[in-house]
């Protein structure tokens, strides 16, 4: 009686109308790919933030606005964090609740970390994680009032840097896969980078983010793999960045080097450089102007919309 409890509970959680909140994992079965079995446990730090590291089972967490304010939109976050731990409601559910506000679903990744002992090759798990997101969303966009031409990306920090990664790396589909995930795109229709890490290479790389990903001593291919500024193509989906000046933990040049590209390219893209904020504002509250970053993202969102 138990089990059979348990299974409604989870099924209506999962219906298209109380999808909000709904945690579900990326592959099913543990079918996890890149992936073997350790000691680790996943760790939860809730001092002031929720801080996740270790991530073993990574999966989304969805939030649904109500059917009558949804425009369609959505969006999957990836929050930031070094690829060392997840900044996961600061740059994660927090803003998952205010996508949700201005009637955008939205969709929080808890990606697995380079750093954890259980990835077979560790710089692949976030990308395959964040390519996964974005087929799965796209799969139950109908389910979730989504229209699946209008699925975006956006990223914190690191969470940038997979974003921009996404971004640039992409398909369309494994057509051949008997997984009807797999078959979907993986490409977002555009991309949010909220002081990202973008480049691997020069002199304003942050070191932490590309230790974590690719080593201390890494491939020179896996540096320019990585450098996303170094990775667009003429079907790369266009961008909003923001950044501060002041930003001494990821220089603005990281963001500057993705716009200057994208233009490079001809592919629309909006920047806002802020005089301060430093590194890691998540949404700038009680921060002076910085916060209307926020207002100019919905706005550049609902442009998309009329086009």
């Amino acid at each position: 009686m138990k089990n059979i409890f348990n299974l409604l509970i989870l099924l209506y959680a999962m219906s298209p109308i109380e999808a909000q909140n709904a945690l579900l994992p990326l592959w099913e079965n543990g079918q996890i790919p890149n992936y073997q079995k350790s000691d680790e446990k996943e760790e939860r730090d809730t001092t002031d933030i929720v801080r996740i590291s270790n991530v073993q089972n990574p999966d989304i967490a969805v939030f649904l606005p109500s059917v009558k304010n949804a425009t369609g939109q959505a969006v999957v976050i990836c929050p930031g964090g070094g690829y060392w731990i997840l900044a996961y409601d600061w740059e994660g559910s927090d803003i998952a609740k205010w996508l949700n506000a201005n009637g955008i679903a939205a969709i929080v990744l808890k990606y697995r970390l380079p750093v954890s002992k259980s990835n077979v090759v560790p710089h692949k798990s976030p990308l395959l994680d964040a390519q996964r997101a974005m087929r799965l969303v796209r799969y139950h966009a109908l389910d979730w009032n989504i229209n699946p031409e209008k699925i975006g990306i956006m990223g914190f920090s690191a969470g940038g840097h997979l974003a921009s990664t996404l971004s640039t790396h992409f398909d369309r589909g494994i057509p051949e896969s008997k997984d009807p995930v797999d078959q979907m795109s993986c490409r977002p229709d555009f991309s949010i980078l909220i002081y990202p890490v973008i480049s691997f290479t020069g002199d304003y790389i942050h070191t932490g983010s590309r230790i974590a990903l690719i080593g201390e001593n890494p491939d020179p291919e896996l540096i320019t793999y990585y450098s996303n500024e170094l990775q667009i193509k003429e079907d790369t989906p266009p961008a909003f960045l923001i950044h501060s000046g002041d930003d001494t933990g990821v220089p603005v040049e990281n963001s500057i080097s993705y716009f200057s590209a994208l233009r490079a390219r001809k592919i629309p893209a909006e920047m806002h450089i802020y005089p301060y904020g430093g590194h890691g504002f998540s949404l700038a509250i009680g921060k002076g102007y910085l916060a209307s970053w926020t207002n100019r993202c919905i706005d550049w969102i609902n442009s998309l919309n009329s086009k």
